[in-house]
């Protein structure tokens, strides 16, 4: 079931975060048992949901849902936006993988793309009232090319990566220290890629064999924000 948790923080409309949670266990280029691929997968989920707390989530929301497991799934996602959309204003995280287009559900067996966006911006075109959306954040791969979905479903502003995203960490963390205190949306992003490329380029330095040129990772990784207007949690 989902993770439904009460925050303290009053507000006019209450904000709820939804969070779309699924590892699946899988580092790309690499052929793992089955068992390292689910040690990998509850490991991974539950570092995620451990920094919600660590970095206030659930003090700064006054709900939130967790979708992970076998509730990782387009069918899910689409109801719990339309459901908590009838009494909160949406926050949404996206923790998972993703391809052109897509996301990556539930075990990797499961993806998400148009079966689930297009009739969800049908019904968002068809009544505003719906869907209230209003920021998308998330890890996925390719993911600036789920942004035009997103601000199509009402968000003011996402991120995505221009290819493969190499660096989760420490991207996710910077984003919701920084986020969770109040940092423009912009802002939060535009520092968990600094802090991340700071990192990586330590680990990844001389790997090109060219002075000067960025590792491919690197440049695959690169976050983008999209949105008519700049958000912060506060806001």
């Amino acid at each position: 079931m989902p993770t439904d948790t009460a925050g303290q923080v009053p507000r006019g409309k209450p904000l709820a975060l939804v969070v779309f949670l699924e590892n699946v266990g899988h580092l790309a280029g690499l052929s793992l048992p089955q068992w390292v691929m689910n040690t990998i997968d509850f490991t991974t989920e539950e570092y995620a949901k451990l920094l919600l707390h660590w970095h206030g989530a659930y003090r700064r929301y006054d709900r939130v849902v967790i979708l992970e497991d076998d509730l990782a799934t387009g069918p899910s996602l689409a109801e719990t936006l339309l459901t908590v959309s009838s009494t909160h204003t949406i926050d949404l995280l996206l923790l998972v993988h993703g391809h052109y287009e897509q996301l990556v559900g539930y075990r990797g067996r499961v993806m998400v793309g148009s079966e689930t966006f297009d009739p969800l911006q049908a019904q968002y075109q068809a009544d505003p009232n719906r869907l209230d959306l209003r920021m998308v954040y998330g890890l996925n791969c390719y993911g600036a090319s789920l942004a035009p979905t997103w601000l199509a479903l009402g968000a003011t502003v996402a991120n995505g990566s221009c290819g493969v995203n190499w660096f989760p960490e420490p991207s996710l963390s910077t984003f919701l220290s920084r986020w969770l205190h109040g940092q423009p949306y912009s802002e939060a992003v535009v520092a968990s890629n600094v802090r991340a490329n700071q990192w990586w380029r330590l680990i990844l330095k001389n790997k090109t064999g060219v002075p000067g040129q960025e590792h491919p990772w690197i440049e695959s990784s690169r976050q983008i924000v999209f949105g008519v207007r700049d958000v912060s949690i506060n806001s």
